[in-house]
């Protein structure tokens, strides 16, 4: 046998390797797995006639294929395993073959025996007896082939530790139950994909269901699967719940021929669990659950003769069953999700779901059981959301991820129903609207089925006194409701007739004026009287709710169309600023007022726009724009919440609007926030968005749980809004980002509430300008620490508050990601800032006393992981330059600086051998990034002994056995170390006292034998263009946090022909007055583009 010395000259390679012909992708190795399964079917199907039998062929090549089974590499078990099933399946079919012949040779051996005896022949009948007993004794071998296979393959396979290989054992068991049920459809074998079931891998329980549906698709099988049914019922109700989307739609599915062929076997309970799926945002299991509710409880299996009587005739046939959906959409008490009911039934119920004509009878004709008010409410949303469905031809949201798109034949049906739609409701819709016109939820939903139109049919189909019908109707309900809803679908129908590309437009319009005109008219009149000389604005209670009734009214209608012509700007405005100056009017009347403003502002800008005004217009429109958000800046402060949170969503997406018309047309009219109305907006999202949650009240009722969860439902998405309204003005540079740092602060308190909205927001600013995105981070951190230091004192690190801000420092860490190429600038930008904070207040001192700010070290060092490399080795060296004592920095009281130091250089080859615990740090010779060739103004080169370089700059120095590591792994770093570390833009503070800085560096320029072939330029996912680019701050480092401006890597052509050439350019010497350390590094980088050197 070969096997065995296969399996022995393969043992060394990789057990568990997945790369093998079977799990290969792409579409060659898939017909691969296809042939090879192929390969084994018509082996078996060749040999059945003779080989099969000859007890050699297929004993060796079970028991090769049972030996390869059990071996540990993976690629032999899997493809052995693979065979043997197939080869078992091939043999199933040779069996069924050899039932047929079975069959075919008894009946031939009775009929000849049946003969009379002149026309029997005996050589005749032995044949057939022969040939009966030859197919009686074949299928025993075949059976017993088979149980050699699935006794040392699939009972030890089945349990596999590889999820592909036991997926391959129960698709196959599947395919032998249903080809082969005589044998293997019973427990014993059934109990194999019941244990499967509860497979912890959805590829094995996936493989189960569809295994089963194959059984219970079939009613003549489902007889034999009683026990199982009882057993394994409610591990399959409990798969529809599973995480797996395929897995819970095929348990659906499962369920749903169950309930088919099986009788009792879900019970009520079950099917009603199963129905609430049609309300899940997952479409093709709220699918498979809609045609398991249509099939169990919509459909009707009898014929029309069968249907009662009293559901035909002016009420159809489908009368009861739409009776049926409305009583299960009431009891599922989820009303406001009728539209994915809709959507989970219109695959299967689509003829009923369309029967608008029944709908309507049902609202309209009186019939022997009436609908109640809840029921007419659910069918009329029923009637508009099949109405929707049928126009628009997409899933409702959360249920795909974009729009449809419709093929040719959806298309066609789409218009046809949109005609048909179209045609019945332009009678009925105003009937409808005659009768609920009282109802204001009702007539709110049956105002938008005209949006829905084919409205070429009203000229085309000559129906124009129907128009005139909906616009009476429509005109009525206006002038009877004050509901916003009501009046804003009003609105939409009349923007929807008054389109300019109908030819019933000027019939809509006149309509549009003429109840504009009775508005108008009456508000003016109202105002008039109510307005007196010397005493302002006075009226009764029933004058204010007339005003406010008639406000809006134009406020709803002023939203879509422009009623610029009414001048209703100064009569709204003047109520505001009455507001405003004495704050006697009630806040109901001034919530209209305020929108009807606004809107008269958007449509004058508008027309401002679209086309070209003169600059007087421009100036008045700009004064208007600022005088507005002066008013809205106002009433922030309101006392009523309503007033003031509708002044912020308003004075936001004023300002948004105007920023964005301004970023197109220069002349256009700019409104930007001062910056006493940003602090007025922070301060007003602090004191509404992040204010502080009241005490929860104990010991409630139900009823009042409910309440107060609904309660705290609505606050929160009006919480988000407001949130949400803010941060959009921060990520399109209405308002300056530095404002960001204080939503920021509140980033891990309200993580579960805001989280997602403030980490867009940091996403998208940073996308906008990294670098000042990377300082608002850090103003934030500076913020969070002098607050903590004011409160539990500067040296205090183990305070919770003082762990909540390194928590913080970390979560912003990880909001980076891993391309450390990409977020270079902008960690180094962190790091540069948080030394220079931490070290402020040691001016003056020499360092020689501990700087107030020493612990922020510990918060910073969450960024160091962030860092590259070489810039690891950049920060560290900035970092030494604010160290002048280094033998004063001992103590517990240093740890911070030991901390952030061992951060820094963690990942250091020559820093292996330094530990985390304090210890002393001696004073040794200085690294060598100060040994430079000096350019004197002569050109010559004199030489700096290192002895002299070592006593000009005392600095922030190493163990020695950090010294002594160090040097075994110098050479790649060495040039690096003098000419990089000079370029990176971490500039010492002019502020911080050095001694001997008169001899500091002047200028710096490197020739091409000065880098030599030992510079270590980073690698090439470090480069743009090829060009290596450092990270650059050319900014003075004299500037504070406040001043500084954000500068990008400096990639310009002066620096890539340094890199190229091989050498740096020549710098011109700046005035030794100013810093000779900064402006050596400053001209060491290169000159700043001019984009940013204005800034």
């Amino acid at each position: 046998m070969a096997y065995p010395w296969i399996l022995t000259v393969t043992w060394p390679v990789d057990m568990d390797n997945g790369d093998y012909p079977l799990i290969k992708p792409g579409p060659y190795w898939k017909k691969f797995k296809a042939n090879f399964c192929e390969f084994t079917a018509v082996l078996i199907q060749q040999c059945q006639y003779s080989i099969l039998y000859d007890s050699y062929l297929m004993d060796t090549v079970i028991s090769l294929l049972t030996g390869l089974a059990d071996s540990r590499v993976r690629a032999f078990r899997h493809t052995s395993t693979l065979a043997a099933v197939k080869l078992l399946t091939a043999l199933v079919r040779v069996n069924l073959n050899l039932d047929v012949s079975k069959c075919n040779a008894q009946r031939l051996y009775q009929v000849e025996k049946n003969r009379i005896s002149v026309k029997r022949t005996n050589q005749r009948l032995d044949q057939l007896e022969r040939k009966r007993k030859e197919y009686e004794q074949k299928p025993l071998e075949i059976e017993n082939m088979m149980n050699a296979i699935f006794k040392g393959t699939f009972l030890q396979r089945y349990r596999d530790v590889i999820p592909e290989i036991r997926a391959v054992c129960i698709e196959e068991l599947g395919s032998w139950m249903k080809m082969y049920p005589d044998t293997f459809l019973n427990d014993s074998y059934l109990k194999y994909i019941g244990w499967m079931l509860y497979d912890k891998q959805p590829e094995v329980r996936l493989k189960c269901l569809l295994g089963l549906q194959g059984i219970y698709d079939k009613k003549e099988l489902v007889s034999k699967m009683d026990l199982f049914t009882s057993r394994f019922k409610d591990r399959i109700v409990s798969m529809t719940l599973d995480k797996d989307h395929e897995v819970a739609v095929q348990a659906m599915k499962l369920l749903m021929l169950m309930s088919q062929n099986c009788e009792d076997a879900l019970s009520s309970e079950d099917c009603e669990t199963l129905f609430q799926f049609v309300y899940t945002t997952h479409r093709p299991l709220a699918v498979a659950a809609g045609e398991f509710l249509y099939k169990r409880l919509l459909s009707y299996q009898g014929t029309e003769e069968e249907v009662p009587p009293k559901r035909r005739g002016k009420f159809g046939a489908n009368t009861c069953y739409i009776r049926k959906l409305i009583t299960f959409f009431l009891d599922s008490e989820l009303h406001k999700h009728v539209t994915y009911l809709v959507d989970s039934l219109w695959d299967w119920a689509g003829s009923l779901l369309k029967d608008w004509e029944c709908m309507t009878t049902l609202l309209l004709e009186t019939a022997e059981e009436e609908l109640s008010d809840a029921q007419e409410s659910a069918l009329i949303e029923i009637i508009l959301v099949t109405v929707r469905e049928a126009a628009e031809g997409h899933p409702p949201v959360g249920r795909g991820a974009a729009k449809k798109i419709l093929s040719a034949k959806e298309k066609k049906i789409q218009l046809e129903d949109c005609t048909k739609i179209t045609e019945h409701f332009i009678v009925v819709l105003p009937q409808l609207l005659a009768k609920y016109s009282a109802d204001a939820e009702k007539v709110a939903n049956l105002l938008q089925i005209p949006q829905y139109y084919d409205l070429d049919v009203y000229s085309t189909g000559r129906l124009e006194k129907h128009v005139d019908a909906l616009l009476s109707v429509v005109k009525a309900i206006v002038a009877e409701h004050s509901d916003m809803d009501v009046l804003e679908a009003c609105s939409r129908t009349y923007y929807v007739l008054c389109n300019e590309e109908l030819a019933i437009h000027k019939m809509a319009d006149l309509a549009r004026t003429q109840l504009m005109d009775e508005l108008v008219d009456k508000l003016n009149k109202l105002l008039d009287d109510s307005w007196h000389e010397g005493e302002g604005f006075c009226t009764d209670e029933e004058g204010v709710c007339r005003i406010y009734s008639t406000l809006r009214r134009i406020a709803a209608f002023h939203n879509a169309h422009n009623l610029t012509k009414w001048n209703l700007y100064g009569k709204t405005s003047k109520l505001l600023v009455f507001e405003m100056e004495y704050g006697s009017l009630p806040v109901q009347m001034i919530l209209p007022a305020l929108q009807c403003t606004y809107f008269a502002l958007l449509w004058q800008l508008a027309s401002v726009v679209e086309r070209s005004s003169s600059k007087e217009t421009l100036l008045a429109l700009n004064r208007e724009l600022r005088f507005f958000c002066q008013i809205c800046a106002c009433y922030l402060s309101h006392k009523d919440q309503d007033l003031s949170e509708k002044a912020f969503m308003i004075l936001c997406d004023l300002l948004m609007i105007v920023s964005h018309q301004s970023s197109l047309d220069d002349e256009a009219v700019g409104v930007l926030p001062n910056a006493s109305l940003q602090s007025k907006m922070l301060l007003f999202i602090q004191d509404h968005v992040f204010m502080e949650e009241k005490e929860e009240i104990k010991d409630l009722t139900e009823e009042e749980e409910r309440e107060k969860e609904s309660y705290k439902l609505n606050d929160l998405h009006r919480r988000r809004s407001l949130l949400a309204a803010y941060c959009k003005l921060i990520v399109f540079t209405v308002v300056e980002m530095s404002a960001a740092a204080e939503i920021y602060k509140h980033y891990m308190k309200t993580y579960n509430d805001f989280g997602d909205i403030i980490k867009e927001t940091l996403s998208r600013t940073r996308h906008n300008n990294k670098i000042q995105s990377a300082r608002t981070l850090i103003l934030c951190l500076q913020q969070l620490f002098q607050k903590h230091t004011e409160t539990h004192g500067s040296t205090n690190s183990m305070d919770s508050s003082f762990t909540n801000i390194k928590e913080l420092a970390r979560r912003f860490s990880l909001t980076f990601g891993w391309d450390q190429v990409k977020s270079r600038e902008s960690v180094a930008m962190i790091h540069k800032e948080g030394i220079e904070f931490a070290f402020q207040g040691a001016a003056g001192v020499e360092g020689k006393c501990l700087p107030p700010n020493l612990n922020f070290l510990l918060i910073i060092s969450e960024f160091s992981n962030k860092l590259l490399k070489p810039d690891k080795r950049l920060v560290y060296s900035y970092l030494k330059r604010y160290i002048t004592e280094p033998a004063s920095c001992r103590g517990d009281e240093w740890h911070p600086l030991v901390w952030y130091r061992n951060s820094l250089l963690a990942n250091e080859d020559e820093e292996n051998s330094v530990i985390s615990s304090l210890r002393e740090w001696s004073p040794t010779s200085r690294s060598k990034t100060s040994s430079f060739k000096r350019k004197l103004s002569n050109g010559s080169l004199p030489e700096t002994s290192h002895t002299e370089t070592t006593n000009k700059t005392p600095d922030f120095l190493c163990t020695p056995e950090l010294t002594a590591a160090a040097g075994k792994s110098r050479k790649k770093l060495k040039s690096q170390d003098t000419s990089f570390q000079e370029c990176l833009p971490f500039f010492c503070p002019v502020g911080l006292s050095r001694r001997h800085s008169e001899d500091m560096i002047k200028a710096e320029d490197f020739s091409a034998e000065d880098v030599g072939e030992e510079v270590d330029v980073v690698g090439a996912d470090q480069v743009c263009d090829g060009v290596y680019q450092p990270c650059t701050w050319p900014t003075g480092a004299d500037q504070s946090l406040e001043t500084t401006h954000p500068h990008p890597c400096y990639t310009g052509s002066r620096w890539r022909g340094q890199i190229k050439g091989g050498r740096a350019g020549q710098s011109g010497l700046a005035e030794e007055k100013e810093g000779p350390v900064l402006l050596a590094a400053a001209e060491a980088v290169g000159t700043v583009d001019s984009d940013y050197a204005a800034d």
